[in-house]
């Protein structure tokens, strides 16, 4: 190599470091001048539904640190697809959104013709909140354990349903999981919101469901129903003394966790992403909206992107496999 070759490399090497830098520069003057007006959280689901719990729980001292109205925007449908899709077709470097673990891990196994995709159009902010679900059984099912339920399983066959918010919802999808691994004997009954799934197995239509635990719970004070497991992969502070399926039924690896995630266009830059992700997860570190969360029943979790999409890789692995040996269709 000549020396005109090496200074001309150097040269270029130098030139290159130098336009690195002022990209780099550029990227992070770009974050700390964000943002320049409103910025919209769009929610896939209705007012006071979880996400948009969660998400009203992290807007207000969002606006305060960034120096700009945060609002939420409901877009509720199509399971939380609508509002994925919004946020991905977003472009003004000023949206994000909340969602559940369903349109980023089961509505790509569930629909053919989905408007986005999860890794071409979406970029992951933060894993915001993870929850159990609660297994619970009608009064008159005279069980007060799950074994106890197991053993009235095998002895009446075809005697058991379980009621869900419609087909391929997680509570659904969870009572496939436990009927395979447990190898139950339960009917499915799709059902247009937990309201009715409540007064279903209330009154005795149902035997079975999967709940959240804040409705759950409240229904088992009142003495209205019996609760048997939680279906994470540990005990939940938010359902105490209450065994998980895994332990009650002897199934190891059994876990079946609702979970709620923020999300951004793919459109947006990096530096705007990483500063994103930052403050939401100061937030859920705070132990204000820890608090606030765990009286719902929800755990505030805070992760990196990285993390969050290894969750999403997993649960569509487990969901996905549930979908397909159950053959859940959506219409």
């Amino acid at each position: 190599m000549t020396q005109k070759t090496h200074l001309r490399r150097a040269l270029c090497l130098a030139i290159a470091a130098s336009l690195g830098g002022m990209f780099s520069l550029n990227a992070h003057a770009q974050a700390a001048n964000w943002p320049t007006q409103v910025v919209k959280v769009v929610v896939g689901f209705p007012a006071g539904s979880s996400p948009d719990i969660v998400a009203r729980l992290v807007t207000e001292p969002l606006s305060k640190v960034l120096g700009q109205p945060v609002i939420v925007e409901n877009k509720p449908g199509a399971g939380g697809n609508i509002g994925v899709d919004t946020v991905a077709r977003a472009d003004d470097n000023h949206t994000f959104g909340f969602t559940t673990n369903g349109p980023l891990t089961t509505s790509p196994v569930l629909y053919r013709k989905l408007p986005y995709d999860v890794e071409k159009d979406l970029r992951l902010l933060s894993l915001a909140a993870t929850s159990t679900q609660v297994l619970v059984v009608s009064n008159g099912l005279s069980v007060k354990t799950l074994p106890e339920l197991l053993a009235y399983s095998k002895a009446n066959k075809g005697a058991l349903s379980y009621g869900s918010v419609g087909v391929g919802s997680g509570s659904h999808l969870t009572g496939e999981l436990f009927a395979a691994q447990t190898g139950i004997d339960m009917l499915h009954v799709p059902y247009q919101g937990f309201g009715q799934v409540t007064s279903a197995i209330v009154g005795g239509q149902i035997q079975v469901a999967f709940m959240a635990p804040s409705g759950a719970l409240a229904q088992a004070k009142a003495g209205k129903l019996q609760v048997l497991a939680v279906t994470s992969a540990k005990a939940s502070a938010s359902v105490p003394g209450v065994p998980t399926v895994a332990e009650a039924a002897n199934i190891p690896n059994f876990k079946a966790e609702l979970w709620i995630g923020a999300i951004a266009p793919k459109s947006m830059p990096d530096a705007i992403q990483t500063r994103l992700t930052t403050e939401i997860n100061k937030i859920l570190h705070s132990p204000d909206v820890q608090t606030k969360l765990a009286a719902l029943g929800w755990e505030a979790v805070g992760s990196t992107p990285a993390e969050m999409r290894d969750r999403i890789v997993a649960d569509t692995k487990l969901w996905g496999d549930v979908i397909k040996r159950a053959n859940v269709k959506v219409e």
